[in-house]
């Protein structure tokens, strides 16, 4: 479970009250650490996937990566724009991820594709919750970054599962 650190807030000129600022930034704080993680462990299973199917999982797995990536700083520059000071490091995203730790033992392409699913549908389902927060604070910029994010999640989702499902 993510712990929440208090964010500094820097003086903006965006519009929106400081209090909802303040709730988005650490909203943001989360899904940033979250989108960190979940980048490397696509990472590691890029790097460590093994099969029959390897170069097309291999690449698949570095193509998720590198949208997971934009998902990283999409979310740091939000929550930057709205007074936030952005805690993007490893150490910040093992603290405050809301996905469990990736196990360092798979090799099996099956293996890596199930639970790598698992952590997309879980961060999803977390963002989901997210836009959910946005809307009702009356944030619609953060409320669409996460519904942007949401849908490359789902589409992530989809290409590791039909590798699977019958």
């Amino acid at each position: 479970m993510a712990k929440t650190t208090k964010t500094k807030m820097h003086k903006t000129m965006n519009p929106i009250s400081e209090n909802i600022r303040g709730s988005m930034v650490e909203l943001l704080q989360t899904h940033l650490a979250t989108a960190v993680d979940i980048t490397y462990q696509t990472k590691q299973a890029h790097w460590n996937v093994k099969g029959m199917n390897f170069i097309a999982v291999h690449e698949l797995f570095d193509d998720l990566h590198e949208e997971t990536e934009e998902y990283v700083d999409t979310i740091a520059e939000r929550l930057t724009a709205i007074g936030g000071q952005a805690h993007g490091t490893v150490q910040a995203a093992s603290e405050n991820s809301l996905l469990d730790p990736y196990p360092l033992d798979l090799v099996k392409s099956e293996d890596h594709l199930k639970r790598l699913t698992e952590s997309y549908a879980k961060w999803s389902a977390a963002i989901e919750k997210g836009i959910e927060e946005a809307s009702e604070a009356g944030d619609p910029l953060t409320e669409d970054l996460l519904t942007a994010v949401g849908r490359g999640l789902d589409k992530g989702i989809y290409f590791m599962e039909s590798h699977f499902q019958a």
